[in-house]
């Protein structure tokens, strides 16, 4: 494991060079590698163990979901199973069900692990609120993580690219003795390119936070906010959105992600340098508060207590729908689905 200096911090950090494959496989090679849930990170996961030559089984409930395991080459009664007797066969479980389905399938879980099992996470959202989840693992198990930083789509495509996504790692119980071979085996195996280390209620907090912020909610909050004032100064759909969203994710994130946004900075004209450097401490003033008091609810445990009341209300993924439908109906993503459809690769 290196020590690697990240912005004048000093974090451990392990790369497939120093934990290669051959190594993994070797810690692993008398493990079953139970996955549990075959929905967001369950087959990015799951088939990447089995292309590089691990013992994998799944479990998962009859469904469409199942069938979709078979389509992906899982037999049943020989590598697809029942939640249950994939647990019962399993040394190392890959808990990778949603959230709000570990809170109803642990008793499953828990009745099935044995001393010495492993049980591995990719998200610390069950194990850091296990007062509100009802989670809490036996003391002869280790409870480990690999959470990929990105969704299971990426975690396969860019395996199936010879490249790997980047990837925390977390020890939270070590009963064996082998908990953080068997946490870096899994990484590896899974096909991260770099691990990192943190611990399960960090992930945790830092992800929630991230979800809700910058990745995703705050991104879209800002969108809405540029686009709706330039349209209500007559700027055109087409104008609002290139100006928007289209020239950040197209040209300038490929740029800033390769090179950074100072180079970013050093490399744009004259009249962008200038504008962004004066305009970005007003918003970065206007948008710290909203982020802190994001967090404190995320750290308190609020929002976890909001997913887990939501997502077990009747009618939930109705309303889901709703939500879901009026994002996709608003005349900003409307306007989205032209403009990629313009782009030339998509004619």
């Amino acid at each position: 494991m290196a020590k690697l200096n990240f912005g004048g911090v000093e974090e451990t950090v392990v790369t497939r060079e120093e934990f290669p494959l051959e190594k993994a496989r070797e810690v692993l090679k008398d493990e079953t590698i139970a996955v549990i849930g075959y929905g967001v990170q369950g087959p990015g996961q799951s088939l990447n163990l089995r292309d590089n030559g691990f013992n994998v089984i799944v479990g998962q409930r009859e469904g469409r979901t199942f069938e979709k395991a078979v389509a992906d080459g899982w037999v049943p009664g020989e590598t697809l199973f029942s939640i249950e007797e994939a647990c019962r066969r399993g040394t190392i479980i890959l808990c990778l069900l949603s959230d709000a389905a570990v809170l109803s399938v642990w008793p499953v879980i828990k009745a099935n692990l044995k001393p010495g099992n492993a049980l591995y996470f990719s998200h610390g959202f069950a194990i850091t609120w296990s007062d509100r989840t009802g989670v809490v693992p036996p003391a002869d198990v280790d409870v480990i993580m690999v959470a990929p930083k990105g969704s299971g789509t990426t975690v396969r495509s860019l395996f199936l690219e010879g490249r790997g996504i980047n990837a925390s790692y977390a020890v939270e119980q070590d009963y064996t003795g082998r908990a953080l071979e068997r946490t870096l085996a899994l990484g590896i195996g899974i096909g991260s390119g770099y691990l990192f280390e943190t611990t399960i209620r960090r992930e945790a907090i830092s992800d929630l936070t991230g979800e809700r912020g910058a990745l995703m909610g705050a991104i879209q909050g800002l969108f809405a906010a540029q686009y709706e004032v330039l349209r209500e100064h007559g700027h055109t759909p087409s104008e609002a959105f290139n100006e928007t969203v289209e020239e950040l994710t197209q040209s300038l994130m490929p740029l800033f992600a390769a090179k950074g946004m100072d180079w970013m900075y050093a490399n744009c004209s004259t009249t962008a340098q200038r504008g962004a450097l004066d305009w970005k401490d007003p918003f970065h003033d206007a948008i710290k508060p909203v982020v802190e008091r994001l967090y404190e609810s995320v750290e308190s445990g609020a929002e976890a207590q909001k997913s887990i009341d939501s997502n077990s209300k009747p009618g939930y993924r109705e309303g889901l729908e709703k939500e879901l439908n009026e994002l996709r109906e608003s005349e900003l993503w409307r306007a989205a689905e032209t403009v990629r459809r313009l782009r030339p690769e998509n004619k």
